[in-house]
């Protein structure tokens, strides 16, 4: 069985990430914690046994921490997130996988373990979730593509994970929950080691 883990991975540019963050902490402090989060990303995911590709924002840097060797880099394309989505897994499923999940660099509690398990469920089930606490999903897999999980969403907003999984019961299609986790958007999402950074 062919498993793909895509990575959507914003380009590190000084005031165009973690926007929200910037608020309060300011652009060089956000782009720190940013910088973080996708190294803590990289490590968690650098082992894990499926296939890997980074879909980059703005350009593909084939320079950067992302092992080349590991990761698969690709660009992002069309208009919004959940386009953006909807493709990445399109390519990935006309390419033959056969179990997708994708994830962002937003989640400083996702682990490896999380990461295999949700291949493992695609394994019994149609679907998988990684419910995140402000009611997005910092994972999303499934074993064939349904549009409609990435259409008709108010992204960054509380509804995106609950609206998912109706998506999913529309269709009949079984869906495992792993852990609810914290993504960071806010000042108030980081743990207090980071604040000093």
């Amino acid at each position: 069985m062919k498993e793909l883990l895509i990575i959507f991975y914003r380009n590190p540019e000084l005031g165009k990430v973690k926007t929200r963050l910037a608020k309060t902490m300011g652009y060089e402090k956000a782009l720190a914690i940013y910088l973080k989060l996708a190294n803590h990303t990289r490590v968690i995911t650098q082992d894990v046994q499926v296939d890997k590709a980074v879909y980059y924002s703005q350009f593909i840097d084939t320079e950067d921490a992302w092992f080349n060797r590991l990761y698969k880099k690709k660009l992002q394309s069309g208009e919004g997130l959940g386009e953006k989505m909807l493709r990445a897994f399109e390519e990935g499923f006309q390419n033959g996988y056969q179990r997708i999940c994708i994830i962002g660099t937003d989640c400083f509690e996702l682990n490896s373990s999380i990461v295999s398990k949700a291949f493992t469920q695609l394994k019994k089930e149609d679907a998988v979730l990684g419910p995140a606490k402000d009611g997005g999903y910092y994972l999303l897999g499934m074993n064939q593509l349904m549009k409609e999980a990435f259409q008709n969403k108010e992204w960054s907003t509380a509804s995106v994970a609950s609206s998912t999984l109706q998506d999913f019961k529309n269709k009949n299609m079984s869906c495992a929950l792993l852990p609810e986790l914290t993504d960071v958007d806010e000042e108030k999402d980081l743990p207090k080691a980071w604040l000093a950074l």
